[in-house]
């Protein structure tokens, strides 16, 4: 068996970011008598006074657990103010309070610590894993938090079909479901079918947060199995279906409605007051009185009163408010290299500091052509090899790069960054010289050879070569530009291009309607390949867009989606296989022929590696890192522990 402990080293280690070693002050200390030393924030302080909140020894844990405060010990009191944008930028809030699962990152991105689990084991062919959770946490209602609420949030919710159509794929392996069993009151199993050494670095994701979303107290009365009168409350709810209403009330990870329900129990250190919801202009969180964290001197965490997420429409209105002091602490929506000279100048206005963002994406723009697209001569085109190679040789990536990057990166498609021992040469840097004249010829002998009468390339049929690209301007306006460019630089091969810019939300449901010609995104899996590996074969139900059926049928086990061909279903073994490897050597080997594969197989476009982001960060917030990961797996801010962040007089 290999134990975790509450502060001991290793487990799983991962590359090192270089330069961010002075993070380790985030960090868990011993928890010796904390419980009853400590101090509480004066609101709360005057609730218990008033006989309207327990004292705070009643609150807290016997021995809660200790994070040691990157700077200092902090003060009470504050709203810390941050953006978001428009009505689905949910995830905006979670990577700022969303980091309480059963474990955590290191701020370093290179362990997995304790979290809401103080200890765990795993078995020697990582099948099972044990985690022993902290004792006495409650919800933020006051209810207890147990092993009860971690077997309700996967056995009666994330493993019900009319919740989830699949079980999320860090919960299955060999296509079977974990099973979670309860020890006892503050002990869990989980148990796979197939050895999953990936889970713990999985667990410590966003993705891996059901474990401790649903409070079993308050959530099974929106389940028919614990609720005999629901389909009356469905009824007065005015909505169409249970399963409707637990979303509405419950959430889920990634949808708006987690942040909605003020009524909801949360392990987070701050609490819904003002809800996300349709028409809302902010979103206001203030702190959880029974919230399970203490610094170094035994204070109850969080130190910041309240959270205040002002919804803006557009990026300008977000500058604006930065550049006038109005903001904290934003890297998200404003971290574009256009925007840097304009937020530099205006350090000393704005009275903020610049935070610096390390990327773990491999690939700044990733254009996918959707290879499973209805339409069969669309898809014909699109599943032609030698069309998508013509394509990425008709890119002027230097030309982006200059224009809209500042020359700060260099050529790239796919795969694991320059730095990360994994590297992979072809699948990084194939077909990434501009050679027209090569993309023409190969456009020819495609069968593309016609022109109508604009100069644009008309396909064997006689319709033209026209297709869209979806685009999410609110989200990444420098992908707009690089795509402008890039419409051009077809245009000179004869490819007619529109650049779709549509809202969020419409981009996803495009995406699983299937309906889409294609879309870009950032490319994953610079630093985190095994945890983001939806560029090397169909693994992401939203995010490979090049084959959205082929991943429905690898979620499902052949259930759902379409059948894909044998060189997706080859990867798909090696990288179960991968997942169920401990060995690092060997995983890397394993994930070698798989980059073989994928690079041969050359579904996706690439333009230029990932650049470097950047926020601010307000001179009189302190505790807070100015150097961080920047990653979904690594969902910054949140793993640099926003409860410690603290504001000076």
């Amino acid at each position: 068996m290999h134990e975790k402990g509450s502060h001991s080293s290793g487990v799983t280690r991962r590359t090192v970011l270089a330069g961010m070693g002075a993070a380790a002050a985030l960090s868990i200390a011993p928890r010796a008598g904390r419980a009853a030393a400590g101090k509480e924030a004066p609101q709360l302080a005057a609730l218990v006074k008033d006989g309207k909140l327990p004292p705070l020894a009643e609150r807290l844990p016997p021995n809660p657990m200790v994070v040691k405060p990157f700077e200092k010990v902090g003060a009470y009191g504050g709203s810390l103010r941050r953006g978001l944008r428009g009505s689905s930028d949910h995830n905006g809030i979670l990577r700022m309070v969303g980091n309480q699962g059963l474990v955590r990152w290191n701020m370093e991105f290179t362990e997995v610590l304790p979290n809401l689990a103080e200890r765990w084991e795993v078995n020697d062919n990582a099948t099972v894993f044990t985690f022993h959770l902290l004792k006495g946490v409650k919800w933020s209602d006051g209810h207890p938090f147990t092993a009860d609420d971690v077997v309700f949030a996967i056995e009666d919710c994330v493993k019900n079909k009319e919740l989830y159509s699949a079980t999320p794929a860090q919960l299955s392996v060999a296509g079977k479901a974990v099973v979670v069993e309860k020890v006892d009151d503050h002990t869990v199993t989980f148990t796979f079918a197939a050895p999953n050494a990936l889970y713990l670095e999985n667990l410590a994701t966003p993705l891996g947060q059901h474990p401790t979303l649903f409070a079993k107290h308050y959530c099974s009365r929106f389940l028919p199995k614990y609720n005999a009168g629901l389909d009356a409350e469905v009824k007065a709810a005015g909505v169409s279906s249970w399963t409707e209403l637990f979303r509405a009330k419950c959430g889920d990870i990634e949808i708006p409605s987690r942040w909605s329900n003020p009524d909801k129990p949360v392990l987070d250190p701050w609490v819904v007051k003002e809800p996300y919801s349709g028409g809302a202009t902010r979103v206001v969180m203030e702190r959880n009185p029974y919230f399970w964290q203490v610094d170094t001197e035994g204070n109850q965490l969080p130190y910041i009163d309240e959270l205040n997420f002002g919804i803006s429409q557009d990026v300008e209105s977000l500058m604006l408010n930065v550049i006038s002091g109005k903001i904290d602490i934003q890297e998200r929506h404003i971290s574009v290299l256009a925007n840097k000279p304009t937020l530099s100048q205006n350090m000393q206005k704005g009275d903020y500091r610049l935070l610096s963002l390390v990327p773990s994406a491999a690939q700044q723009c990733q254009i996918y052509l959707n290879i499973t697209h209805k339409d069969p001569a669309m898809r014909k085109m699109f599943a032609d090899k030698s069309f998508r190679e013509a394509l990425s040789l008709g890119i002027n990536r230097q030309e982006i790069i200059d224009i809209v990057y500042f020359g700060q990166s260099e050529p790239y498609q796919a795969g694991p960054r320059p730095s990360h021992p994994w590297y992979h040469e072809k699948l990084a840097r194939q077909f990434t010289t501009f050679d027209p004249d090569k993309a023409n010829a190969l456009l020819d002998k495609a069968g593309y050879d016609k022109k109508g009468a604009n100069g644009m390339r008309q396909r064997p049929d006689g319709q033209p070569v026209f297709f869209a690209i979806d685009v999410i301007p609110t989200l990444y306006p420098d992908l707009v530009d690089t795509l402008e460019l890039v419409k051009s630089h077809w245009a000179g091969i004869g490819i007619d291009v529109k650049v779709n810019t549509i809202e969020r939300a419409l981009y996803y449901t495009r995406g699983d309607d299937n309906a889409h010609d294609a879309a870009v995104w950032p490319g994953p899996g610079g630093l985190d390949p095994m945890l983001d590996p939806r560029d090397f074969f169909a693994f992401h139900p939203q995010g490979t867009r090049y084959a959205i059926p082929w991943t429905l049928w690898y979620t499902s086990n052949g259930t759902k989606g379409e059948e894909p061909p044998e060189s997706q279903k080859k990867r798909f073994k090696l990288f179960d296989e991968a997942r169920s490897t401990a060995d690092l050597d060997k995983r890397g080997a394993i994930m070698k022929q798989l980059f073989d594969i994928t690079a041969e197989e050359f579904e996706t476009i690439g333009v230029c590696l990932a650049v470097g982001g950047f926020g601010i960060i307000r001179n009189n917030l302190r505790n807070v890192p100015e150097k961080q990961p920047d990653s979904w797996s690594w969902p910054n801010p949140g793993p640099a522990l926003p409860q410690q962040f603290t504001f000076t007089s």
